[in-house]
């Protein structure tokens, strides 16, 4: 039986849901339904182009690696782990304090809302992703506010993952 999980962007009140990759990625999924529901700042991506995500507390029962992929397409929801040193740089511009500066490392959840993607980082290189999910209903309403986030800001925003 597929599984589902709703992704909400709060102050701008729009969601969409999320079919689950069991089959293609079981243990990103059963990991990250364990620990649903979750929120973080949403943030934009500032190199890989098309991409909403938010720092969680680091899901340890993820596996590194699992459907990765380095160009996600637009609806990909995306797993990504972090160890501390990765996404600390000041230049990306988290706030220390904040989960990116956490000393267990953090998760990155992410949604793909547009084309022509690519997952490189000056810092660390090449940052593959494990597609988890897929967008089923409301992309295109989400793909909007998502692009909202980029030219208006988002400050304030929240992500929520949340079981369907």
């Amino acid at each position: 039986m597929a599984r589902y999980v709703t992704v909400t962007l709060q102050q701008r009140a729009v969601s969409c849901r999320v079919e689950l990759l069991d089959a293609q990625a079981p243990v990103t999924c059963d990991a990250v339904w364990e620990v649903l529901p979750v929120t973080g700042d949403a943030v934009h991506a500032k190199f890989a182009r098309n991409e909403v995500y938010a720092l969680v507390p680091r899901i340890t029962q993820a596996p590194r690696r699992e459907n990765p992929t380095v160009t996600p397409i637009p609806g990909d929801v995306c797993l990504f782990d972090f160890e501390p040193w990765e996404i600390n740089n000041p230049a990306f511009g988290y706030e220390p304090g904040s989960e990116a500066y956490a000393a267990q490392g953090a998760t990155d959840l992410a949604l793909f809302y547009g084309r022509n993607n690519l997952l490189i980082n000056g810092d660390v290189g090449w940052v593959p992703g494990n597609v988890f999910g897929t967008v089923v209903d409301g992309f295109e309403q989400m793909a909007v506010a998502c692009n909202d986030l980029w030219r208006n800001g988002f400050v304030g925003e929240h992500l929520t993952f949340a079981r369907d």
